[in-house]
């Protein structure tokens, strides 16, 4: 039976808002009573806010959770309530099992301690012993790629140096506890891919883990279930492909600016959706094929001789694929312009349409479509991230042996 290792119930964490230490020495109290005579010596009642608010949760042993939302919506103080360095002013957490938290770089690091000293320090805070440190070290420090610098004061160490030891700590110490707090972004793109297989490894040996991250492929590709924090409360949890996806529709709607209500353009693009295969969440793509998609096209003036361009980006905005389509004649009105896929292979993350619209060499629109095209469809490729590829193609394996 699978149980809660983490179960939290009413978390609420109130803050004062610009609370500073006011200064009574005499030359300050002057300097307050000259800018402003009548309040300098009125007391000041602290503005507070709630930085998290009735929040309950619950995570089971061996779930790998994502928490998602924007900067400000609480994500990291629920992880600080978690991993025990702040309390909460309402409500109560349990949590069962030995935890390792990087919520930010260098975390528990001392600058003047050298790699080595920080990794034996960082171990024992996690409550490792010597022989269980020692036992992991050359296998953290390899991963770290910090063998000809882990006996330097981390203090000289680069931010992108401080996270590799840092995050090769708290990962290969087995914490039965893993809460990770947006930090793969500061390394490079070799770093976090290496980071996420060691993740993935981390979830496959059935250890806990809660992950913050604002790349939401990352999210996708580690997390089975997903919390969606807003304004210090949980405004949606469920399947990562229905809380990301709906996330992602409401950061990106028409409301937030993003869809030009422009008249005078000659010809806009207003929105995109999946007709086939039919079923489907408009936006979201289960299968790889057939494929048909619409895009709408609203045309003010009368376009000849149009040239109309269509691009998929990943979301690292690497190009996909690209099309265009030329000598268009297209009349005032609504037009849709649809685009029929045998299949479309992609690996489940999201992506980005383009489309263009030009005249001659005149610009009539250029548009980046939203939402985000979403794929949710089935993984075919290799178990381990670092050998994903561009393609998500199903194959047929057999072995055809000659007698000897």
């Amino acid at each position: 039976m699978i149980t809660a290792v983490i179960h939290a119930e009413g978390l609420s964490k109130r803050y004062q808002r610009g609370a500073l230490a006011s200064s009574q020495l005499l030359r300050d109290t002057l300097a307050r009573t000259l800018r402003s005579p009548w309040t300098a010596f009125q007391r000041q009642k602290p503005e507070t806010f709630w930085a998290l608010k009735d929040v309950s949760l619950q995570v089971r042993e061996g779930e790998v959770l994502g928490l998602i939302g924007r900067n400000g919506s609480g994500k990291t103080t629920l992880l600080k309530i978690l991993s025990r360095i702040t309390r909460p002013t309402e409500g109560w957490a349990e949590i069962h099992g030995r935890v390792g938290s990087l919520l930010e770089v260098g975390t528990g690091f001392h600058p003047e301690l050298t790699g080595r000293e920080n990794t034996y320090l960082s171990g024992a805070i996690l409550g490792m012993g010597k022989q269980e440190i020692a036992r992991k070290f050359d296998e953290i420090v390899a991963f770290a790629e910090l063998e000809a610098f882990i006996d330097t004061p981390v203090k000289h160490y680069s931010s992108g140096m401080y996270v590799r030891l840092a995050f090769a700590v708290a990962a290969h110490l087995e914490p039965e506890i893993l809460l990770v707090d947006e930090v793969l972004a500061v390394g490079d793109v070799k770093f976090q891919k290496k980071c996420l297989g060691k993740m993935g490894d981390v979830a496959r040996a059935g250890r806990t883990i809660i992950l913050v991250s604002h790349q939401l492929n990352q999210i996708r590709r580690l997390c089975d279930r997903t919390v969606w924090v807003d304004s210090g409360a949980v405004r949606q949890t469920g399947p990562t492909a229905e809380v990301v996806s709906a996330y992602e529709t409401a950061m990106t709607s028409p409301d937030r600016g993003s869809t030009s209500t422009r008249t005078e353009a000659k010809a806009q693009f207003l929105s995109w959706r999946i007709l086939e295969p039919s079923g489907n969440s408009a936006h979201r793509l289960d299968s790889i094929g057939p494929v048909t998609v619409a895009f709408q096209l609203r045309v003010n003036s009368p376009i000849h001789h149009g040239h109309q361009g269509i691009a998929l980006f990943d979301a690292e905005r690497r190009l996909m694929w690209a099309c265009a389509n030329e000598d268009l004649t297209l009349d005032p009105g609504l037009h849709e312009l649809i685009y029929k896929f045998p299949f479309l292979p992609l690996c489940p993350r999201s992506y980005n349409w383009q489309l263009s619209l030009w005249v001659e060499k005149e610009n009539v629109d250029l548009w980046e479509a939203i939402p985000e095209l979403q794929v949710t469809s089935p993984n075919y490729q290799h178990a381990l991230d670092e050998w994903n590829g561009f393609l998500n193609l199903p194959s047929e394996f057999s072995i055809y042996s000659e007698k000897g």
